[in-house]
């Protein structure tokens, strides 16, 4: 049962704020706007208060006062979620901007991670030593958000999710308390966590294994949009047999003023192949050099990168500060059919910033079991990522109307599925994120979090 209220006055803030390290921000105190700031500028929320906790006896603290005062909780990692979940109204915002650590164990070949640390952070320290933990692909990610959704980036094929390689958490739970878990300890929070989100508590370290990666071959092979059907279906038939060290993805995107793009194609829509080689780069070489060889490219930037380096490609790519509404798709041995959709879609977009992005998966990722961690999808070839962005809200409408109906198309040659971190709305799309494992996860909710005091997230509801 939760705790009686007790309201909430400046007496009580100020009593919190001086049992916590870190600072207590209000309304109009300096930091505060920039704490409740995210990713997505469609988000403008305003919590009572902010706690940016510098260790996890303040996320214990600041989650007890929360509870005695019946306030809502937001959790922000890197900020980076395109829902916005991670800001509420009038609640209690735990950012936790100030535990961004990062650990590297190179004897264990691990990483302990505080969950404020974004990509870049990580990539940073485990680089140093030729290290690296499979990760997504745009370096202002938070781990924390990441991890908890699922976790893919371009070496997902040949060494799982970022779940995958988690080898433990300690985590504070709805009572405050904090617990360890792995495979040993509290195995059901432990599968829960992993692809459940935030449901469960607050993850305050992460500890990752680690693997041995300094270069990789990867680059840009870039088509005009009239061909870009048959390039797509070209690219399928390569990347469904492309060994493990090979991720092939897409990106449909307006071409920018970039110097490796001929200039009469600025500004029109072009279709990208993105190879990216994580085993032996002499070998490397020979594996792409059939996709180098596909149609009549208009630009090939294919190289060899510090992996560290190529994590940064995309980034100015996704910048924050814009408007953005996202949906994705799963998809299992596509049709010819719904390559064509696919493509057909993505070459006609509400606005030039929009991209739509394809991760090849396969490999590692769908050899375990979709109940082996909360996180289902582990038959899916490949997603597609609809990323509508654009800058100005009288268009809001317009641009979310395009995005579910683009959506909606794909609909019936897709798995059913959907990656809960690419999710937008809740509505119609809770199901598609957890699959089979809903019923679990709401087991485990009722054990962890029967209050739902942890429901900023995409929320699986107890029933006790």
């Amino acid at each position: 049962m939760a705790a009686t209220t007790t309201p909430l006055d400046d007496r009580a803030i100020g009593e919190f704020e001086a049992t916590v390290r870190g600072p207590v921000l209000r309304p109009g105190d300096d930091g505060y706007d920039e704490a409740r700031t995210v990713y997505n500028a469609m988000i403008d929320r305003r919590p009572a208060v902010v706690v940016r906790p510098t260790g996890a006896v303040d996320v214990m603290t600041a989650v007890e006062f929360a509870r005695e005062h019946d306030l809502l909780v937001a959790v922000k990692g890197g900020g980076h979620n395109v829902a916005g979940l991670a800001v509420c109204d009038d609640g209690l915002l735990i950012d936790l901007g100030l535990m961004s650590s990062v650990r590297v164990d190179t004897d264990a070949r691990t990483a302990r991670v505080g969950p404020g640390a974004r990509l870049g952070d990580l990539d940073h320290e485990t680089a140093r030593f030729g290290l690296v933990a499979p990760a997504g692909v745009v370096s202002i990610t938070g781990v924390a958000g990441l991890t908890l959704g699922g976790g893919f980036g371009y070496l997902c094929r040949k060494h799982g999710m970022t779940l995958d390689n988690l080898r433990s958490v300690d985590v504070v739970t709805a009572d405050g308390d904090l617990v360890h878990a792995s495979e040993d300890e509290h195995p059901d929070l432990f599968w829960g966590i992993r692809g459940g989100g935030g449901n469960f508590g607050i993850v305050t370290s992460f500890e990752f294994d680690l693997h041995e990666l300094s270069d990789v071959v990867a680059g840009l092979i870039v088509y005009p949009a009239d061909q870009a059907h048959e390039i797509v279906r070209a690219w399928w038939e390569f990347a469904s047999e492309a060994p493990d060290e090979l991720s092939v993805w897409l990106n449909f995107s307006t071409a920018a003023s970039e110097p490796f793009i001929p200039e009469e194609y600025h500004g029109e829509r072009i279709l990208s192949v993105i190879p990216i080689y994580s085993g032996d780069v002499d070998r490397g070489w020979d594996v792409i050099r059939p996709l180098r060889e596909l149609g009549d490219p208009i630009a090939d930037t294919v190289e060899v990168h510090r992996f560290v380096d190529w994590q940064q490609a995309f980034d100015e790519s996704y910048p924050a500060g814009e408007r953005y509404f996202w949906k994705s798709h799963n998809f299992r041995d596509p049709s010819i059919e719904a390559l064509d959709r696919i493509t057909d879609g993505a070459l006609s977009p509400p606005t030039p910033e929009t991209r739509v992005s394809v991760t090849h998966l396969g490999g590692a990722v769908n050899r375990v079991s979709p109940d082996a961690t909360a996180y289902p999808h582990r038959d899916a070839d490949f997603l597609v990522n609809i990323t509508t962005r654009w800058d100005d809200p009288d268009r809001d409408e317009e641009c979310i109307a395009w995005t579910r109906e683009y959506f909606d198309a794909l609909a019936p040659y897709a798995t059913g599925g959907t990656y809960v971190n690419f999710t937008t709305e809740s509505e119609g799309e809770q199901s598609m994120a957890y699959l089979d494992n809903y019923d679990r996860l709401v087991a485990l909710k009722n054990d962890w979090d029967p209050d739902n005091r942890f429901r900023m997230n995409q929320n699986v509801e107890p029933t006790v």
